[in-house]
C-alpha cells in the first residue's frame, strides 16, 4: 500500500500533478493542491490502479512537494 500527500508549504500552484493525476490531485481556491482521496490527511492508501498516476506526478513535480510512503502519514483522529 502507498500513502500520499502534499506539502502545502512547498507547493507552487503549478497544476503539474494534476495533469499527471488527475483523480488523484485537486487544487484549493489558490491552487495549491491536495490529495482528494483524503482531504490531503496521508491516511488512506491510493488504489493500485492510480499508482501509476502518482509516480507520475511525484517524479514530474517542480518542488518535490509530493510525499509517498508505504505507511500512513497521521492516524486518523478518534471522535
Amino acid at each position: 500500500m502507498k500513502f500520499a500527500k502534499v506539502n502545502r508549504e512547498t507547493c507552487i500552484a503549478c497544476g503539474q500533478c494534476g495533469e499527471e493525476a488527475p483523480d488523484i490531485f485537486d487544487y484549493d481556491d489558490e491552487g495549491i493542491a491536495y490529495v482528494t482521496l483524503d482531504n490531503n490527511n496521508g491516511n488512506k492508501s491510493v488504489p493500485d490502479e492510480l499508482w501509476e498516476q502518482l509516480e507520475d506526478a511525484y517524479e514530474n513535480c517542480p518542488t518535490e512537494s509530493i510525499q509517498i510512503s508505504d505507511q500512513p502519514f497521521e492516524k486518523s483522529k478518534l471522535i
